[in-house]
């Protein structure tokens, strides 16, 4: 999905053409990415990625991490012999940001006190982040310099926030997604359903919570519990508004630009990122 979001972005915004630099761009996006995927598996202690075993359930958590770096030396070394420097700052910031949401959700994750502007800013760094670099990436590789490379960049921000969003829906579900659902409260995450669950809960009801996550949270049962107390009290209805509050800020940037098929396939991008069920 990131480079097909280099790729649209690109063509859109330059009536259909592309070049080398747009080809390099859209690899190295795969190649970070893919890199964060190796190393979160490792912080997230998690034995599965896309329904298959992940590397550290396979090879431990030592060459997981080596295999990570490996991914993103080559990524970052692909810009860098090509000198596509413009392009190279652009990524580098979105590993430096999600670096920064990672450990921001550690904090809080401690404490149990994530605000929902928290957790935005969290799920910005952490996720949005990527997808606004692979918007601004498209722009930049075809037209640097240009208003498009911050407009593209807003753009593939709102659709990453809508992404996470989603994607913490999942964790409510039944769905095979390739992880295990309710993994987020075992975690201790605070996502934006339980957040607005803890908002609308009695001083009981909040303690009792803030005490499952908190202590609670290896307890299938009782995780089950706090589930359905999300769901009881419209957790996943609100996060549901706020997903397609940001998917239509993503729209209104899009109609900024003239019809062509390549905005087409950006609005059916838009579409999938909420209606996917993986």
């Amino acid at each position: 999905m990131r480079p097909m979001f280099v790729f649209l972005v690109a063509k859109m915004v330059s009536k259909g053409e592309v070049n080398d630099r747009t080809y390099r761009g859209a690899s190295v996006i795969e190649l970070i990415h893919t890199a964060t995927l190796v190393h979160d598996d490792i912080v997230d202690d998690s034995n599965q990625r896309r329904g298959f075993f992940s590397i550290n359930a396979l090879w431990k958590n030592k060459i997981a991490v080596l295999v990570g770096d490996y991914m993103l030396s080559k990524g970052l070394l692909l810009s860098i012999d090509n000198d596509d420097f413009d392009l190279l700052k652009i990524i580098s910031v979105a590993v430096r940001e999600m670096s920064e949401g990672e450990l921001l959700q550690i904090e809080k994750a401690r404490r149990l006190d994530i605000t929902e502007d928290i957790y935005y800013e969290i799920i910005r760094q952490k996720t949005a982040t990527l997808i606004a670099a692979c918007c601004s990436l498209g722009a930049a590789a075809v037209r640097p310099g240009s208003k498009d490379v911050e407009d593209m960049r807003k753009f593939g921000e709102l659709i990453g926030m809508a992404f996470q969003i989603k994607d913490d829906l999942f964790d409510y579900g039944d769905q095979k997604i390739g992880k295990p659902t309710g993994i987020d409260i075992k975690e201790q995450k605070m996502t934006l359903p339980l957040i607005y669950a803890i908002n609308q809960a009695s001083k009981k009801e909040k303690s009792w919570i803030i005490n499952s996550v908190k202590n609670h949270n290896k307890d299938k049962k009782r995780v089950n519990e706090v589930i359905d107390y999300v769901k009881s009290v419209g957790g996943l209805s609100y996060a549901q508004i706020k997903m397609k509050e940001f998917q239509s800020e993503a729209s209104e940037i899009l109609q900024r630009y003239p019809d062509s098929p390549y905005k087409a396939s950006l609005e059916l991008m838009i579409d999938y990122v909420i209606d996917r069920e993986k």
